[in-house]
């Protein structure tokens, strides 16, 4: 650990399971102090430099006092890894859904910006957001692809707007994980998983990609889109 990293604290979303979770552990592991916020209980083992915030970010009112309640926490980072699936095409897609949607991908990642930002180090801070391959496009999952897309645009203009504080502002946008949002019987139809790699992605590979980009080394990246998706991004795949 670094001196750099010696007060290193990550403000984490969706951090009781998957990606989020994995992320929480490499970073524990590498001396950072984490701030982990998810609508579940705590999965990280008693630990002293974690600390655990229960919300629903999908509520308005919780997502107010969740802000309050971060307000002068120092963080050095922001990662935004909460999220879920919803299935629905051009005719099915359900109203509440898209709400839900919007409310976790868009909505909540903006209010924490706002409360965080002003807080975030000027040379060091650090803010990533956690999209989807669904992004170049995906059939029936209209509002999912929607709203994760919504997250690319949000960062490249947070990147340019923080830029003059050298803060970045980076995304990561995964393909099928195995983590209990990929069988989610919330998200729709059973997942169908046909990666060129041969194989799910592990969210430890996801969260490694993330903490590169909230890592010293990633200084110079800012307003970009790194796909880890077992290569589903070089054509029309399935997920």
């Amino acid at each position: 650990m670094t001196e750099r990293n010696a007060q290193a604290h990550c403000v984490l979303t969706g951090s009781s399971s998957g990606i989020g979770l994995a992320l929480a552990e490499l970073l524990l592991a590498s001396g950072w102090r984490v701030t982990g916020v998810d609508i579940a209980p705590a999965a990280i083992p008693a630990h002293g430099q974690y600390r655990h915030l229960r919300c629903d970010l999908a509520d308005p009112a919780a997502l107010r006092g969740l802000c309050a309640l971060l307000d002068d926490c120092a963080p050095t980072a922001l990662a935004h890894c909460a999220g879920v699936v919803r299935t629905g095409g051009a005719l099915d897609t359900r109203p509440d859904d898209t709400e839900l949607l919007w409310q976790l991908h868009g909505v909540a990642p903006m209010a924490l910006v706002r409360a965080l930002a002003p807080q975030l180090p000027d040379r060091r801070g650090r803010i990533a957001l956690v999209s989807s391959r669904a992004v170049l496009g995906r059939a029936h999952r209209l509002a999912y692809a929607a709203t994760k897309s919504a997250q690319i645009g949000l960062a490249r203009s947070l990147a340019a707007e923080l830029i003059v504080r050298g803060i970045t502002v980076n995304v990561v946008a995964p393909g099928a994980v195995d983590t209990p949002m990929l069988h989610d019987p919330k998200r729709g139809a059973a997942p169908r998983v046909d990666l060129p790699l041969g194989r799910l992605i592990e969210a430890r590979e996801v969260a490694a990609a993330i903490a590169f980009f909230l890592g010293e080394q990633a200084g110079a990246i800012t307003g970009q889109t790194l796909y880890v998706c077992g290569g589903a991004s070089l054509g029309a795949m399935p997920l």
